[in-house]
C-alpha cells in the first residue's frame, strides 16, 4: 500500500473517530439537559464519553511560533524545518490518540513513535532554538499521556533536566529553567489527570457491576421467598379446602372448623407476604412446628414432633423454620405418607433437624446431587452460608428424610441474620 493510500485511510479513521466523539458529546449534553429539566442532578453516567486524543489537540498551538518563523522566512532551511514540523505534528497526533487505549499505548509501535518524537524534538531544538524549544513541553505532554505509573517517574524528571540542559546549550541558559519546568509540568500533570480520569471510570464500572450483582441477588432472594411462602401456604389451603368439602355433607361443624383454619392461614399468608416485600420478616421454629402439625393433620398424616436441648439463637431458629416449612410442604404434596416425624436435637455446638415420612412417593423431582427441587436447593445454599448442611434422600426404612445441621451459635451472625430476613 502506498504512503498516500495509508494517509487517506488514516484521515478517514480520524474523521470517523471525530464524528463518533461529537455524537457522544451531543448525547451526553442532551442527557444533562433532560436531567436538569426534571430537577435531577446529572449522574456520572451522564458526564459524557471518556476523553480521546481530541482533548490534547489544542496544545499543538504551542507550535505556532515555529510555524510563524517558517512563514516569515526567519528560519534557515525552511524546507527541512517544514518537514520537521509536519513530522512532529503527525507523530504527536499518532501517539496521543493511542494514549487513551491501554493496549495501544503500551504497544511497541507507540513507544517507537514516542522515541522518534524525542529525537526530532532534540534536532529541531538544536537546529533552530527560540520558539522551536516549545516542542519540549509538547513532547512532555505526549510522554505523560503515554507513560503511566512507575515508568513515568523514571522518565519525567530526566526528561525535564534534559530539556533544560539542551535549551541552555543550544539557545540560552536564561530560558533553560522555564523550558525544563514547562516540560516537567506538562508531563506530570497530563499523566496525573488522565490516570485519575481512567481510575474514576474504572471505579464507576466496578460500582455498576456491583449494583447489577446486588439486583440479581435480590431477585433470587425474592423468588426463593415467594416459593417458600406461597408453596407452603397454598398447599395448606388446598388440603384444608378438600377436607372441608369432604366433611361438608356429614359433619358441618368440622367443615366450618376447616374453613376457619383456611381463613386464618390466608390472613397469615397476607401478613407474611407484606413483611417479605419489606424485607423484615423473621422465621420462628415454634410457629413453623405448629403450622406443620396443622397441615399434616389436615391431610390425615400423623404428626410426631420431638424437640430437645437448649434454646437456639433466633437466626438459627429462623433457618430451621424454613427447613420445616419446605420439608412438610413436600410431604403434604407428594409423599402419600401416613406418618411424619419432626425431630429437633440441640447439642453443645450443633443442632440437628430431621423430617422423616413413611410415604411411597418422591417428595421432589431430583434435579441436583443429593438435593431435589428449587426450594431445597435454595435452603442448601442458605444453610451453607450459615456454616450448616442440608441433605435429603430416601430413608433406609422407606420414605424420605430431610436432615439439616447448623451451629448453635452462627459462625457469621450478620450473614445468618440477613438470610433469616430473607
Amino acid at each position: 500500500m502506498s504512503w498516500w493510500a495509508r494517509a487517506r485511510r488514516g484521515l478517514r479513521a480520524a474523521g470517523a473517530a471525530r464524528r463518533q466523539w461529537k455524537a457522544d458529546m451531543a448525547r451526553a449534553k442532551a442527557a444533562q439537559k433532560a436531567a436538569h429539566a426534571r430537577g435531577e442532578t446529572p449522574t456520572e453516567e451522564r458526564l459524557g464519553p471518556p476523553p480521546t486524543g481530541f482533548a490534547l489537540l489544542p496544545w499543538l498551538l504551542l507550535g505556532l511560533g515555529s510555524f510563524s518563523n517558517l512563514l516569515q522566512g526567519d528560519a534557515s532551511n525552511p524546507l527541512i524545518g517544514g518537514l520537521g514540523l509536519l513530522t512532529f505534528n503527525s507523530l504527536y497526533i499518532y501517539v496521543t490518540f493511542r494514549a487513551f487505549d491501554r493496549a495501544k499505548r503500551e504497544a511497541v509501535s507507540t513507544r517507537i513513535a514516542l522515541a522518534l518524537m524525542g529525537l526530532l524534538t532534540t534536532a529541531l531544538a538544536l537546529g533552530y532554538g527560540g520558539s522551536w524549544l516549545m516542542f519540549f513541553p509538547l513532547f512532555g505532554l505526549a510522554t505523560g499521556a503515554t507513560l503511566r505509573g512507575r515508568l513515568l517517574g523514571r522518565v519525567g524528571v530526566p526528561l525535564a533536566a534534559y530539556a533544560a540542559v539542551l535549551t541552555g546549550v543550544g539557545d540560552s541558559w536564561s530560558n533553560a529553567p522555564s523550558i525544563g519546568y514547562g516540560t516537567f509540568l506538562s508531563c506530570m500533570v497530563t499523566a496525573a489527570i488522565l490516570s485519575l480520569s481512567e481510575a474514576v471510570r474504572q471505579l464507576r464500572a466496578a460500582r455498576e457491576e456491583l449494583a447489577r450483582q446486588a439486583v440479581e441477588k435480590e431477585r433470587l432472594r425474592f423468588s426463593r421467598d415467594l416459593h417458600d411462602l406461597l408453596g407452603h401456604t397454598l398447599s395448606v389451603i388446598v388440603v384444608k379446602s378438600e377436607a372441608a368439602r369432604r366433611l361438608a355433607g356429614r359433619d358441618l361443624d368440622a367443615a366450618l372448623a376447616q374453613i376457619g383454619d383456611i381463613e386464618s392461614v390466608g390472613r397469615q399468608a397476607l401478613t407474611e407476604i407484606r413483611e417479605a416485600v419489606t424485607g423484615y420478616r423473621e422465621g420462628s421454629l415454634a410457629t413453623e412446628l405448629t403450622r406443620a402439625r396443622s397441615a399434616l393433620a389436615a391431610t390425615s398424616v400423623e404428626p410426631v414432633v420431638r424437640q430437645s436441648g437448649a434454646p437456639l439463637a433466633p437466626q438459627t431458629e429462623a433457618l430451621l423454620g424454613w427447613v420445616v416449612r419446605e420439608a412438610v410442604t413436600n410431604v403434604v404434596r407428594h409423599s402419600d405418607a401416613g406418618r411424619c416425624e419432626i425431630t429437633v436435637e440441640s447439642a453443645a455446638e450443633r443442632v440437628r433437624l430431621t423430617v422423616t415420612d413413611d410415604g411411597t412417593g418422591t417428595p421432589v423431582p431430583r434435579q441436583a446431587e443429593g438435593i431435589g427441587g428449587t426450594g431445597l436447593k435454595g435452603l442448601t445454599e442458605r444453610l451453607a452460608a450459615a456454616g450448616g448442611t442440608l441433605t435429603a434422600g430416601p430413608a433406609p426404612q422407606g420414605g424420605f428424610t430431610v436432615t439439616a445441621e447448623l451451629p448453635v451459635e452462627p459462625a457469621d451472625p450478620r450473614a445468618v441474620a440477613s438470610l433469616a430476613e430473607h
